[in-house]
């Protein structure tokens, strides 16, 4: 895995702040392909990092799919047929950059965070979901590549704030306001970025984020342990990440044992990289658990099961995906700090929300599964922020969460220990998170995206904190109707959410 060299990271300490100038390759592009001219994959320039050795960055200026360019990143037009402006560029510390500011620009900068895409050694820049909803209301936007992949929400941080500061520069623009806006590991960029930098930035909305940072980590941790532990299974966790990669193939192996006492059947068909459930007692337990560590009893679990149970995760593609995300198998962070950052030494592991009713077995789990301390201490390079930065709950400007409630990769416990943490330092108004009866990851609808963000924006003006769901309270959470108030009512939004009471359709806002 490459890693940053210190000189670019004294760098970075030395110019957050400031103006970053992002060098002679910040141009206005997409003149051409608008004009007409056909797109040509060859005219796309992958360019060797000068900050980072080994990545290579795909063309700002092309779409990038992680495999191929696919087409330009070409101007849009409004609603009224006015095209955007955009530039496109490498910066100096090694990321590469969209902007785009509407014809009609309302003077609000959007700063758009992505989410995590594997280890390789190519980084390229997402558009944004509400792009066109951006241009045709009149916000500009910005995204930055990042200068490396991983789990590296630090990096993402500061590559993001390098790209605000910079704006005025590239653009000759200068915003009046600004949100943070972030997807997956982009909300825990969101998260740290408007807390790392607190005053600059009027609200943020993530979605389907990591907003509690490591925690995410003790999820994966609970769900495999307690598999191992309800079926007498017996796991190692290895401490480092070498240790880990070498550890894998004997994973998948113990897991595949594992799945007949769950319910669990690798399917011929695809060679067992695709499986069926049909949970037994012991199974019911473990997804009890998962259930409980994910977010608390709540509509469609069933059919989040079902779904995160049916495919591998490379990868250990012939185990169900939540086997293949074990932190065992990789040091517990991914490699981006001097130790695991998941740790149970204190979680009590239930099946339900009154631990009461089945103490017993209860009590017989918790004695039965691995036990592992946090160990990290400090971040892998001491001249930088945490690469895996602490999130603290206290941002003092209003945050509006999306999630999906069936969502297993990042599950609604994020948004749920969020919540409690700004509750704690006495912000709790400022948070509003909105339930999304889907299971895929970061599957919605540009309507309930968009919904959310006019939210967020009425709220910054008038002050006013709009409708939310309250993710804190069991019983809600529990409702047969959790999550219809602010899910997208056309029919087949979430096709693979299943839940025995749909939603009326005078529920939502």
């Amino acid at each position: 895995m490459s890693a940053r060299s210190h000189p670019r990271r004294l760098i970075v300490a030395l110019v957050t702040g400031s103006v970053l100038l992002l060098g002679s390759l910040a141009t206005l592009s997409g003149s051409a392909q608008a004009a007409g001219a056909a797109f040509s994959p060859s005219a796309c320039v992958t360019t060797p990092s000068a900050v980072v050795p080994g990545i290579q960055i795909a063309d700002p200026s092309c779409e990038f799919n992680g495999a191929a360019y696919t087409g330009p990143f070409s101007p849009i037009a409004n609603g009224n047929g006015q095209l955007s402006r955009v530039w496109t560029g490498i910066a100096d510390d090694g990321a590469a950059y969209r902007i785009e500011v509407p014809p009609d620009w309302n003077g609000t900068l959007v700063m758009f965070a992505h989410g995590y895409r594997g280890t390789g050694d190519e980084v390229w820049i997402d558009d944004p979901q509400l792009r066109q909803y951006f241009v045709d209301n009149g916000f500009a936007w910005a995204a930055s590549s990042y200068a490396m992949n991983g789990y590296d929400p630090g990096d993402g941080v500061v590559d993001t704030h390098d790209l605000l500061s910079a704006f005025p520069s590239v653009t000759g623009l200068r915003s009046r306001q600004v949100i943070m806006s972030g997807l997956s590991m982009g909300g825990e960029v969101t998260t740290a970025e408007i807390e790392a930098y607190k005053g600059e930035f009027a609200g943020a909305m993530p979605y389907c984020g990591v907003l509690a940072g490591n925690n995410l980590f003790n999820y994966y941790l609970g769900a495999n342990v307690t598999a191992a532990g309800l079926t007498g299974t017996t796991i190692s966790y290895p401490t480092t990440a070498a240790a880990g990669q070498a550890y894998a193939p004997a994973y998948q192996s113990t897991v595949q044992s594992e799945l007949p006492a769950l319910g669990i059947t690798p399917d011929a068909a695809t060679g067992g990289q695709t499986f069926t459930t049909n949970l037994t007692k012991t199974g019911t337990q473990w997804a009890d658990t998962v259930e409980q560590l994910s977010g608390g009893t709540r509509p469609g679990f069933a059919s989040a099961v079902d779904y995160w149970d049916s495919f591998g995760f490379a990868p250990l593609t012939q185990v169900p995906f939540l086997f293949g995300v074990y932190p065992g198998l990789n040091g517990g962070t991914l490699g981006f700090a001097n130790g695991s950052v998941a740790g149970n030494e204190r979680t009590f592991y239930t099946f339900g929300d009154d631990p009461l009713i089945d103490l017993p077995q209860e009590i017989a789990l918790n004695r039965a599964v691995l036990r592992t301390p946090v160990t990290a201490t400090s971040s892998a390079d001491a001249l930088s922020p945490a690469e895996l930065p602490v999130i603290h709950g206290d941002p003092g400007i209003p945050v509006l969460s999306v999630h999906g409630i069936g969502d297993l990769f990042v599950p609604l416990s994020m948004d749920q220990q969020y919540d409690a943490m700004m509750v704690a330092h006495g912000e709790g108004d400022l948070f509003v998170d909105r339930a999304i009866r889907e299971v895929t990851h970061c599957g919605y609808t540009t309507s309930e995206l968009s919904s959310a963000f006019s939210a967020l924006v009425s709220w910054i003006h008038t002050g006013k904190r709009p409708a939310d769901d309250n993710i804190l309270d069991p019983k809600t959470v529990a409702s047969p109707l959790f999550g219809c108030r602010f899910t997208d009512p056309t029919p087949g939004a979430h096709p693979e959410f299943k839940s025995t009471v749909p939603c009326p359709s005078s529920t939502r806002d």
